[in-house]
């Protein structure tokens, strides 16, 4: 498993990955469109924030952070479970000494995730923050000699 700064080629398998969670998740309303989608991931690439990860010579996940923030997580439906999440959380971690995400409350299984990542919950939010107007949390890691 490589990782590397993504480039403008891979946003058509970006967007396949992107769309592989939210297109297949019941409880995340549709509010942006598929172009919508790939002008964000457009700019987030220009702007140099998104990490890709590559298992056998394709792109199977993405992480897109700027700073300390975590803006976005995801890895092929085809390819979760194999740690290619917690590589590029680990690699974002020993870069940043801090790094914050908000996580819909609803996605029980990425809060579990990050749990196990060593986040912990900081505040609480109606939504009003996020595109789809859900409830959510946001979650803090420390490194090591960051205070809490």
């Amino acid at each position: 498993m490589r990782t590397a700064r993504a480039q403008i080629w891979h946003l058509p398998r970006l967007a396949v990955i992107l769309w592989g969670f939210t297109r297949a998740t019941p409880w995340l309303p549709q509010v942006r469109s598929h172009w919508d989608d790939l002008r964000a991931l457009r700019s987030v690439i220009r702007w140099g924030w998104v990490r890709v990860i590559r298992e056998q010579g394709r792109v199977a996940g993405f992480l897109v952070r700027d700073g300390d923030i975590l803006h976005a997580l995801y890895v092929h439906p085809m390819r979760r479970g194999r740690g290619l999440g917690r590589t590029l959380l680990a690699e974002a971690k020993a870069e940043a000494g801090v790094l914050r995400l908000w996580v819909v409350e609803a996605n029980a299984a990425a809060r579990s995730f990050y749990a196990r990542q060593g986040f912990v919950e900081a505040a609480r939010s109606a939504g009003l923050g996020n595109d789809e107007g859900l409830p959510d949390i946001l979650m803090v890691w420390r490194g090591e000699g960051e205070g809490a």
